[in-house]
């Protein structure tokens, strides 16, 4: 068992880096980036906790884990019951303390960032989750005796499986209903292999599978059956719509259509649900990056995701266009660190303005133009304003489009008084995440647009409460 040190001592301990492998080797292979923490990194950094009276950090987590309770446990050695404190709230804990922005949540609320950096505390929420892992005995939250109600999730990603783990603990029968072949949504098929391992993903399914839900692949609600469907003849008393927002968007300037240019989801789908991270083992069925000068043009953590995978798939060159500055880059600071590290080019202040191709319709350029900040717009970041007669061109043979998604309307369209927003996005309440259909619920990116996964985690939470009061009604909508 630790012994703590007096708070005036934790002021000065310093934040434990997280161990990484060598930049050099990591940018040609898809191995996991980050070692995560072994127990002496563990024990040093949850030392530096300040066991606040008021825990900013749990109100600063989506999913409200108790990282008090963690820490303690943490320090008594007691690592297992620490994995078993964050199962209570979030079924998910590899995940998240891989790829939560926890400079945005709990560690943007500890008390420590206000003179000294944070406690790391998505390390260790990582570290007690692996050695949860690695030791064979991962204790699953009680489940209640069944209710008798079933509850379909459309969509498997971090709102859907949030919503699933919540609800079958309360003891109800859920289904959840994926289109693609395989568990995870934007999990599995958006993230890449080096920051979040496919195993991981699939050892956190088949714990929700020991909890008691239900999972059904290749199902496009929408088209292989119907939310009326679900809600009439195949017996569901509610159904919690978590499809995402996968509908990529493009950026509207001239030569888009030529070959040599695709969205940044097709391309980290491809890699992903086609195994093209293991080549030659599997067929690379992206277009071929190795020793061609290939570009992202985006600022957020799927711009990164695209850059540092077409690096590790053979690119010569592999620059990220940014049309700001990088400090008001949305991306996590860790990821643009470790693209820095891999050798990734970055070229800010830049937007493309026209694609510019061959006679046979391949890429063979970007004609660029020089931008200048100007005032703050909507999201707070000074607006991006073009510098008059600053083209410039770029050789390029690939172009990678990553400028946000929007909603798929296959859901929408399909189900009859379901209300959207003018974005196409489905409306729901936000407190209760009912929407206008009686007993159909929807939470995470298809209400908000695009956001993290510990936001769309939330939103499955906050889903699952909803529809568990609403089934305790037995009518009418949840209030």
């Amino acid at each position: 068992m630790s012994t703590r040190p007096k708070p005036s001592e934790r002021m000065k301990m310093p934040r434990q880096p997280m161990p990484a492998r060598d930049a050099v080797g990591r940018g040609h292979d898809f191995n996991e980036v980050n070692l995560g923490f072994d127990p002496t990194l563990a024990l040093a950094e949850a030392a530096r906790c300040l066991e606040c009276a008021k825990a900013t950090c749990t109100q600063g987590c989506p999913v409200q884990v108790d990282v008090r309770e963690l820490v303690r446990l943490v320090l008594a050695g007691d690592y297992g019951a620490a994995a078993a404190k964050i199962r209570e709230d979030n079924v998910l804990p590899a995940v998240t303390g891989r790829v939560c922005p926890q400079e945005d949540q709990c560690e943007g609320t500890c008390l420590l960032g206000k003179r000294l950096a944070p406690l790391a505390i998505g390390h260790l929420e990582r570290f007690v989750a692996d050695w949860e892992r690695a030791s064979g005995t991962v204790s699953l939250p009680r489940i209640a005796p069944p209710t008798g109600k079933r509850v379909a999730i459309v969509g498997s990603g971090p709102a859907g499986l949030a919503a699933a783990g919540d609800l079958v603990q309360r003891g109800h029968a859920v289904q959840v209903f994926e289109a693609l072949h395989d568990i995870g949504g934007v999990l599995i098929y958006g993230i890449p292999e080096f920051r979040l391992p496919k195993e991981i993903v699939r050892e956190e399914v088949d714990n929700l599978r020991r909890m008691g839900v239900g999972f059904e692949t290749n199902v496009v609600v929408g088209r292989t059956l119907t939310v009326d469907e679900l809600l009439g003849e195949e017996g569901f008393d509610a159904v919690f719509l978590a499809v995402g927002a996968g509908l990529p968007r493009f950026l509207g300037i001239p030569g888009e259509h030529l070959i040599g240019v695709c969205s940044a989801n097709e391309l980290l789908t491809r890699v992903n649900l086609m195994k093209a991270y293991r080549f030659p083992e599997y067929d690379e069925p992206v277009y071929d990056c190795r020793g061609k000068a290939v570009a992202v043009v985006g600022g957020g953590n799927t711009a990164l995701d695209a850059i540092r995978t077409a690096l590790r798939l053979g690119a010569r060159e592999a620059t990220l266009i940014y049309r700001r500055s990088e400090a008001e880059m949305p991306a996590r600071a860790e990821e643009v660190h470790h693209a820095r590290e891999e050798g990734i080019r970055f070229l800010t202040l830049t937007d493309p303005v026209e694609l510019l191709g061959n006679p046979e319709g391949a890429l063979v350029a970007a004609r660029c133009r020089r931008m200048e900040l100007g005032e703050p717009d909507d999201s707070g970041r000074r607006r991006p304003v073009p510098i008059p007669g600053s083209d410039f061109e770029i050789p390029l043979d690939l172009l990678i489009i990553a400028a946000g998604t929007s909603a798929n309307p296959v859901v929408q369209s399909t189900t009859p008084g379901l209300a959207t927003d003018k974005r196409g996005y489905i409306a729901a309440d936000p407190e209760t995440l009912a929407t206008s259909r009686p007993g159909v619920f929807a939470g995470g990116d298809i209400v908000t647009g695009g956001a993290t996964v510990i936001l769309a985690m939330g939103a499955g939470r906050k889903a699952a409460r909803a529809i568990d009061r609403f089934l305790e009604m037995g009518a009418g909508v949840a209030s």
